[in-house]
């Protein structure tokens, strides 16, 4: 909710009224290069937050310290948002924003290697990934029918970020002796984020997938709201914004439930995937082709079953990739990468297609052509079925 409100609607609406632009495809510009560079931020963030996730020795545990300090930090960033004037402000705390969410995202994600097992981990992750997409609409519906202020928006979601962080807090979380932790030195840290697909194809093959999907399904939803607005001059786009996010939003939690439980049942995890990412394409592909609001609701449901699937079944994949057991935060959080800046990034260069193209239908395509590359990447994963 605290990640996606913004992109969705929050961040872009903010930037639209700050430029009042000529032309539409100003604000789509300014809006990808703000986002391309809090990308920057997360591709740092999230593999340098497990690698000393991994290292820390608190009495609280190696995880704990990582959420609650990345939640204040995403928290806090939300709110410094909300009241920003100029676009270097935005900018900066948006990115911000993104890295208190790498923290916190990079020491979460790391608990399911650490305590979940291997034959529950797509379950496991079908019901974390459920939430994401409740947490979308039910951000939207807040911000545009209570919460209705640029800062009232961000503070909603600010403040249920911290009430909803806390319980998990409270859980158990392994001590790291000193004598198990690996040296924390500058060298040995960057040292290890570098991984040799030579050495771990699976690995690199799992992780290309990852990041080519991500931008497929990052294409055909960041600019969601200005396609409603200016590619189909909707009248309503908010409002249709909210509608389309709930029908993806269904299809995302059944897809991510059931089909992450069948996953661990018949221990297969690429066949799913595949199938995931190909979804995704079919739903890009009838965007660009024809583009109408009922065609849009098609599409919704396709991709929101694809990667409800890709969800919880590509994350269940990453976990049994890993190089290292012992080296679990820093290698999901570099998997964590091509998660979070496909979503930052895609906006960037969707707005330069779009505007090149001077409409969406090239970017849809864009969406598509990444989704089937994805599924051909995770094809070549040889040590899980």
């Amino acid at each position: 909710m605290a990640q996606l409100t913004p992109v969705q609607l929050l961040l872009p609406a903010q930037i639209d009224r700050k430029l009042h632009p000529e032309h539409w495809v100003d604000s789509v510009v300014a809006f990808g290069i703000i986002s391309g560079i809090a990308g920057l931020c997360a591709i740092v963030a999230f593999p340098l937050t497990g690698a000393l996730s991994d290292r820390t020795t608190s009495r609280f545990g190696r995880r704990r310290p990582w959420i609650a300090g990345g939640t204040a930090l995403f928290a806090l960033s939300l709110l410094l948002l909300g009241v920003q004037g100029s676009l270097f402000g935005i900018g900066l705390c948006w990115a911000l924003t993104l890295t208190g969410f790498c923290v916190l995202s990079a020491a979460l994600t790391a608990t399911i290697s650490d305590r979940v097992p291997v034959d529950q981990r797509g379950y496991v992750s079908g019901w974390l990934s459920a939430p994401q997409a409740i947490g979308i609409i039910l951000g939207l519906v807040l911000v545009t029918t209570l919460f209705t202020s640029t800062l009232g928006g961000y503070a909603v979601v600010a403040v249920l970020l911290v009430l909803l962080v806390i319980p998990f807090l409270f859980l158990p979380d392994a001590v790291l002796r000193p004598d198990q932790r690996a040296p924390v030195t500058v060298r040995g840290i960057l040292g290890s984020l570098w991984i040799s697909p030579r050495d771990y194809p699976d690995f690199g093959w799992t992780l290309l997938s990852r990041v080519l999907v991500n931008f497929g399904n990052a294409f055909g939803t960041t600019l969601l709201l200005y396609f409603l607005m200016f590619g189909l001059h909707d009248a309503n786009a908010e409002d249709d914004l909210i509608l389309l996010t709930l029908i993806y939003m269904v299809f995302v939690i059944l897809a991510s439930l059931v089909l992450g439980r069948l996953s661990d049942r018949l221990g297969r995890r690429k066949a799913f995937v595949f199938a995931a990412s190909v979804l995704q394409g079919v739903a890009a592909l009838l965007l660009a082709f024809v583009p109408e609001l009922t065609v849009a609701m098609i599409a919704a449901g396709i991709l929101g079953l694809g990667y409800g699937c890709f969800l919880s079944v590509d994350q269940a994949l990453a976990t049994q990739v890993l190089p290292d057991p012992a080296a679990r935060g820093k290698d999901l959080g570099i998997m964590n990468i091509a998660t979070a800046v496909p979503q930052a990034i895609a906006p960037l260069l969707g707005a330069l297609t779009v505007a090149a193209i001077g409409g969406f239908h090239g970017l849809f395509l864009l969406s598509a052509l990444f989704a089937f590359a994805g599924a051909l990447a995770v094809a070549r994963v040889r040590s899980v079925r």
